[in-house]
């Protein structure tokens, strides 16, 4: 089963990873292996360990991803987050601690984006047609829009130490924002728990770095560009010990009488997106964390996206469609942390 969905306000950009294996007596061994988890695929690459041989350390990676899984996905009907959906009380629902962790970093976007990262944003994307239903027949009316909004919002989501509490008996959250970089920065503590410094962990285009390549050059990550109908490379990066994640709206979208809707929603609008900011990559220690401040940038817009990117010193590369093409804006911290080939 699956824990992917379309996402309620993120869409994650595949990113895509230049790497060398190279085995020679002079250089380290690289080992590769992947399978596929939350409705895509996983890839990691390190160094080989004398600690623990590829076939155990896969067994125990897949054995975390299948945890993670039935904990926090929203399409297996018993997961945790399943049943704590299904909960229509105002009673606290028991939550295991991988899953609150979870939720209190989403609150904590939350509040840090003023609201425009909303894991119970499903009802307005179900709305606009992005979600399991299909595209409404006509555009939501302004009633509509409202009335789906009243049945949303973080603050309706109550944590405490071991459970959670909806003052909405009927609130929906959906943790697709960033349970796959949560699930990325699970793996990559399995790694280091063997000694593995020397890393690339990566999981539907969510990733998190570490060490050197195998030849002992810098891992390097591809920044796609945003087209519609084609892939090609923005950017190549190298960001050192840290995580990456992108996020854009240019390929999840529909048009109605010549207006493009885009999948990404402002809960605070309840509508779409209209700006002209299509991708967003945050560099973060954390790739839970960066997976979260992607998407929360990309709603707000390139203005406001910069100004808390300075504020709070994070590292986001953002791109914008303008009249005769793409233009990038870099924050301080980008320049500081990311060496761009």
């Amino acid at each position: 089963m699956s824990l992917h969905k379309i996402k309620i306000t993120c869409f994650c950009v595949l990113i895509v990873c230049f790497t060398a294996l190279i085995a020679c007596s002079q250089q380290k061994s690289e080992i590769h292996f992947s399978g596929p988890t939350m409705g895509t695929t996983y890839n990691i690459k390190y160094a080989v360990s004398e600690q623990i041989t590829p076939e155990l350390l896969q067994a125990e990676v897949d054995k975390e991803l299948v945890k993670i899984n039935q904990l926090m996905s929203t399409y297996i009907q018993d997961s945790e987050l399943s049943r704590f959906n299904q909960w229509h009380s105002r009673e606290p629902f028991h939550l295991s601690a991988q899953t609150l962790f979870v939720m209190n970093e989403a609150k904590r976007l939350g509040d840090l984006s003023g609201g425009v990262l909303d894991v119970t944003v499903g009802p307005l994307v179900n709305l606009w047609g992005f979600g399991p239903e299909a595209r409404p027949e006509k555009i939501p009316t302004a009633k509509e829009i409202v009335a789906a909004q009243q049945r949303i919002g973080l603050d309706k989501l109550i944590l405490s130490e071991e459970a959670a509490v909806k003052t909405l008996p009927d609130l929906y959250v959906d943790l697709s924002t960033i349970a796959k970089g949560y699930g990325v920065d699970r793996l990559a503590e399995i790694l280091e728990s063997h000694n593995i410094v020397d890393y690339l962990v990566e999981v539907g285009g969510e990733m998190r770095l570490s060490g050197k390549k195998s030849n002992d050059e810098d891992w390097r990550v591809a920044i796609e560009k945003p087209l519609t109908n084609e892939r090609a490379i923005e950017r190549i990066i190298s960001v050192g010990d840290h995580a990456v994640a992108t996020s854009g709206d240019y390929r999840i979208y529909y048009e109605n009488d010549g207006v493009r809707y885009s999948h990404l929603i402002n809960p605070n609008t309840g509508k779409p997106i209209t700006h002209n900011l299509v991708s967003v990559t945050v560099v973060h220690p954390s790739s839970m964390t960066a997976d979260g401040l992607a998407t929360a940038l990309n709603v707000m817009g390139k203005d406001k996206a910069l100004i808390l990117a300075e504020k709070q010193e994070l590292a986001v590369l953002l791109i914008t469609k303008e009249e005769h093409g793409f233009k990038e804006y870099t924050s301080s911290k980008f320049d500081e942390l990311v060496t761009i080939h």
